[in-house]
């Protein structure tokens, strides 16, 4: 919005220049989510107390979580709307990545917020079938607009593989369910993820900072050729994008912090993950959205290796799942299990961005 009727100015005032750059907008995006969290957040704190719209525990979980019980829940309605107005500010609405990134934030977050009232109102939420259906739908939704949007259907389906300059595999229609299942499998891991206070979002903040600078090399050419990167026309805009994020989630965690004054939800954990997913697919980034977060993947790895362990053996790996239960089960207080993995977030982050160089 500003993009458009700031830029033109340039030419009767050269100081309104600055609002074509990229890093410039994307700055200012961090900042307009950061704020709007911080504005909002009391109000939608209020207004949950007011309509008991808290959070329920699930008995079989650490005994430590009961106390938490009523905790206002649905927070990720904040982070939507820090997200989305800043988006709609500061990035170059004419650019078709801004609103694949935002259907996606939307539809994602329209699924968990469908969930969440379930649970609300009939204490139980969506069941697993239709809700991965829908999830799937959305997927390839966005997927089948990447070669909508002119790159072409062989364009799109190039797998860049970190580490590698010359291995860009073309999947064709094999493309399809690697991109369905990051997309999905994001979504749902960030779910698993979100148990205790702050630790989804502050891993959340770190892999949408690492994707920021992504997009943005990604989308500048010479920046892509020098880095042997697959160029992705127009996909520098998506920095101002994940900016919007990195600030609103940053404006999140004020209240998410331990110990929480909300709770992000599904309406959240649903939207943000699918979104980052979506956003690894975008960039062309797509395997290496397993080192970027692959604190989401050991999460959900857990569940599964302890689903199938207790099913064909009849013990457990860990003493709970997902992981972030096993070490509070073995002793670790809950802030001392969310900063170290926290750190290991910020390690995986730099690792990934090494990539770029080592190949």
């Amino acid at each position: 919005m500003l993009y458009e009727l700031l830029v033109p100015l340039k030419a009767y005032i050269g100081a309104f220049n600055v609002f074509r750059y990229i890093t410039f907008r994307t700055s200012y995006a961090i900042i307009t989510g950061l704020l709007l969290s911080f504005l909002l957040g009391p109000v939608l704190i209020r207004l949950l107390k007011r309509y008991q719209i808290g959070e329920s525990i699930r008995g079989d979980g650490p005994q430590n979580h009961l106390s938490k019980a009523g905790t206002p829940t649905m927070g990720g309605l904040l982070i939507i709307v820090a997200i989305a107005v800043p988006t709609l500010l500061w990035a170059n609405l004419r650019n078709p990545y801004i609103w694949i990134g935002l259907l996606s934030l939307f539809g994602y977050g329209a699924i968990g917020f469908w969930d969440d009232y379930l649970k609300l109102r009939r204490k139980k939420g969506l069941s697993a079938k239709p809700k991965l259906l829908a999830q799937l739908l959305l997927a390839l939704l966005i997927t089948l607009l990447l070669a909508w949007m002119g790159r072409g259907w062989s364009e799109a389906t190039v797998l860049s593989l970190p580490f590698f300059k010359t291995i860009m595999p073309t999947l064709g229609w094999l493309y399809l369910p690697v991109a369905l299942l990051v997309i999905v499998g994001t979504s749902n891991a960030v779910n698993l993820t979100d148990g205790l206070d702050g630790l989804a979002i502050g891993p959340l903040i770190i892999a949408f900072a690492t994707y920021m600078v992504l997009a943005y090399l990604a989308g500048h050419a010479r920046f892509a050729a020098y880095l042997d990167l697959i160029h992705v026309r127009n996909a520098g805009e998506l920095a101002v994008f994940c900016g919007a994020i990195v600030g609103g989630g940053l404006g999140f965690l004020w209240f998410n912090s331990y110990p929480a004054q909300l709770f992000m939800g599904n309406v959240g954990s649903l939207a943000l993950g699918g979104t980052l997913g979506s956003v690894a697919v975008l960039t062309k980034h797509e395997v290496l959205l397993v080192l970027v977060g692959g604190l989401f993947v050991m999460e959900a790895g857990s569940v599964i290796l302890q689903v199938a362990s207790y099913k064909t053996r009849r013990k457990r790996i860990f003493k709970m799942a997902p992981l972030h239960h096993h070490f509070e089960v073995a002793g670790w207080q809950e802030p001392k299990v969310i900063v170290r993995f926290w750190i290991v977030s910020i390690i995986l982050a730099l690792l990934s961005l090494s990539t770029l160089k080592l190949r």
